[in-house]
C-alpha cells in the first residue's frame, strides 16, 4: 500500500497546483457543464459548441484552450480519485492506516460534489474556496500517510506541542483566507507593501466582505461588491500572515534546543521565507500567473511541514506524570530505614 500512497501523493502534487492554475487563468468555466464538456467526453468532441460560445463572447470564459485546461484537471482528479479508492480498499483489507484512508475517501466524495458545484453554481466564492480547501486536505492526508511513519517522535514540553497545534490551525485559517482572496479576485485590492494603497491601516468593511452566501462579485443585496470590501478581504489575509509568522517564529525559537528537530525546523523556516517572499512579490509585480500558482504550492508545502512537525511531537513523560507524582504519599522500607525488626 505504501507505493500506492506515494503514487497518489505525487499525482496530488500535480493536481492541486494545476487546479490553482485553472482557477487563476480564468478557465474554471471553460466547460460550463459537468462532468463532460458540452455533454461530450472531451473538448475535441465538443469543438463546435466551444467555438460557438467563444464567438458569442470572445473575452468570456469559454475557449478551446480553457476547455482543455479544465478537462485535463478533471481527468487528473478522476485518476487521483481512483487511486484513493484503491488505497482505502487496501487499508481496510490490511487493517492499516484505516482512519486516514477513511478521511481520504470522505474528502474524495466531498471534492467531487464541490467540483460539480463549482461549475454549476458559476464559481460561487464559498464553493470555490471550499473546493480549494478540500484539495489541500487530500494533499495533506496523503503527505502524512507517506512521510510520518519515517519521522521519529520527539519528546518536548507540553507548551511546545500546543504551539505547534496553534500553528497548524492558524495555517489552515490562513489558507482559507487565501482562497477567499483568490475566489473574490481581491489579490490586487491592496497596492504596495507593507502599506495598502498608501495607508498603514486602510478603511475596512466587514458586512459584505465575508458574507458566504453571496454571488461572485456581488454584495448580498445584489449590488456590486465595493472596493472597501475587497480591501478588507486582502488586508485580513495580510493580518493572518502576520499571526502565522509570529507563531512560526515562536515555534522555531522554542524548538531549536532539540537537536533532533533542527533539520525539520530549518525546512519549516525555509518554507516560510519562500512563502512570504512569494506573497510580497505577487503584490509588487501585479500577480503574475507563475508566481500566483507558486504561492498556492508554497501554502501547501508550509502546511505540510507544520503538520508533520506537530505529528512528531510528544509531551515529555515527566511532564505528563507531574499531577500524579505531586499527590503521591511517600513510602518507606522499614528494614532499610532501621525499623523495629532490624538486628533480630
Amino acid at each position: 500500500m505504501r507505493k500506492l500512497v506515494w503514487l497518489a501523493l505525487l499525482l496530488a502534487v500535480v493536481v492541486v497546483p494545476f487546479g490553482a492554475y485553472v482557477r487563476l487563468s480564468h478557465a474554471g468555466l471553460g466547460c460550463p457543464d459537468w462532468p463532460g464538456c458540452y455533454g461530450q467526453i472531451s473538448p475535441a468532441h465538443a469543438a463546435d459548441s466551444i467555438l460557438q460560445a467563444q464567438a458569442l463572447s470572445p473575452e468570456g470564459p469559454v475557449s478551446p484552450g480553457k476547455a482543455w485546461r479544465e478537462m485535463l484537471h478533471r481527468y487528473l482528479a478522476g485518476s487521483l480519485g481512483a487511486l484513493i479508492a484503491l488505497i482505502a480498499w487496501r487499508a481496510w483489507r490490511e487493517k492499516r492506516q484505516c482512519l486516514p484512508a477513511g478521511l481520504l475517501l470522505a474528502a474524495l466524495g466531498l471534492q467531487g460534489l464541490l467540483g460539480m458545484l463549482t461549475v454549476t453554481l458559476l464559481l460561487k466564492p464559498v464553493i470555490v474556496t471550499s473546493h480549494l480547501l478540500g484539495g489541500m486536505a487530500v494533499l495533506q492526508i496523503l503527505g502524512w500517510m507517506a512521510l510520518s511513519p519515517g519521522l521519529p517522535p520527539v519528546a518536548v514540553p507540553a507548551r511546545q506541542v500546543r504551539l505547534a497545534a496553534w500553528l497548524v490551525s492558524a495555517l489552515a485559517l490562513q489558507l482559507a483566507l487565501g482562497g477567499w482572496v483568490s475566489s473574490n479576485y481581491a489579490a490586487l485590492a491592496c497596492q504596495g507593501f507593507p502599506a495598502c494603497n498608501g495607508e498603514s491601516w486602510p478603511a475596512l468593511r466587514f458586512d459584505h466582505a465575508f458574507h458566504l452566501l453571496r454571488e461572485l462579485g456581488e454584495a448580498p443585496d445584489g449590488s456590486l461588491l465595493d472596493f472597501a470590501s475587497l480591501v478588507t478581504i486582502h488586508w485580513m489575509h495580510r493580518l493572518g500572515a502576520l499571526l502565522v509568522s509570529l507563531l512560526l517564529l515562536s515555534s522555531l525559537w522554542l524548538g531549536w534546543r532539540e537537536r533532533a528537530l533542527r533539520p525539520h525546523l530549518l525546512c519549516l523556516g525555509a518554507a516560510w521565507l519562500v512563502q512570504v517572499g512569494l506573497g510580497v512579490a505577487n503584490v509588487l509585480l501585479q500577480l503574475p500567473l507563475p508566481l500566483a500558482v507558486a504561492h498556492n504550492v508554497g501554502a501547501a508545502l508550509l502546511l505540510a511541514v507544520a503538520l508533520l512537525l506537530r505529528s512528531r511531537l510528544r509531551v515529555e513523560a515527566g511532564v505528563a506524570r507531574t499531577s500524579s507524582v505531586r499527590w503521591r504519599l511517600p513510602s518507606f522500607n522499614l528494614r532499610r530505614a532501621g525499623g523495629p525488626g532490624e538486628g533480630r
